[in-house]
């Protein structure tokens, strides 16, 4: 799997933050290249305020920063179809509790993907 994750977390971030559940509300995220499964590159990204644009606010400042993928706890569908919008795939964080947990479970392909039929409303 190739692609650049993005993960709601805990600050100061990094791959052994906690997954934070909020991605609408987080402080920063945790941003991870993933090349042939494997961690390629982190580095962080700091939260935008979910006031200025609401719940499409998040959607667009992680596409517009290359993300492909996002880990995340739960949401609601208007971000969902966002994120499918501008071609970000969204996964369940599952149980992982750590970034790196989280990205690992991705790669080894154990984290549901959301869809209109698996969302968890409204912790975005």
């Amino acid at each position: 799997m190739n692609s650049v994750v993005a993960l709601p977390c805990e600050s100061p971030g990094g791959l052994e933050a906690r997954v934070g559940f909020h991605f609408g509300h987080c402080e920063i995220f945790t941003i991870i290249s993933l090349e042939e499964g494997r961690i390629k590159e982190v580095k962080t990204l700091p939260g935008v305020p979910h006031e200025q644009g609401g719940c499409m606010a998040p959607v667009m400042y992680l596409a517009q920063n290359g993300v492909k993928t996002l880990i995340a706890g739960g949401m609601g569908m208007r971000p969902l179809m966002g994120f499918n919008q501008v071609g970000i795939d969204v996964y369940h964080v599952g149980d992982a509790s750590t970034v790196e947990e989280a990205v690992q479970a991705l790669a080894d392909g154990r984290l549901p993907q959301f869809s209109q039929d698996f969302t968890c409303g409204g912790r975005g």
